[in-house]
């Protein structure tokens, strides 16, 4: 496998442009909102369909 050698391993991974400090906490935070959101999201969605079927009788 010529291809499969240490010294190619490492060219490619001094290519990888890593996240900086700052960016991942940015990153971080948004994803932490955006997970609460759908959270809240979820469940108001779930206590509405609960309401609708308490109104009809089926809970």
């Amino acid at each position: 496998m010529k291809w499969f050698n240490l010294s190619a391993i490492w060219k490619e991974i001094s290519k990888i442009r890593w996240p900086k400090k700052g960016d991942l906490l940015t990153n971080s935070i948004q994803v932490i909102i955006f997970t609460g959101f759908f959270v809240l999201f979820f469940a108001v969605c779930l206590v509405i369909v609960s309401a609708f079927l308490n109104s009809l009788g089926v809970l």
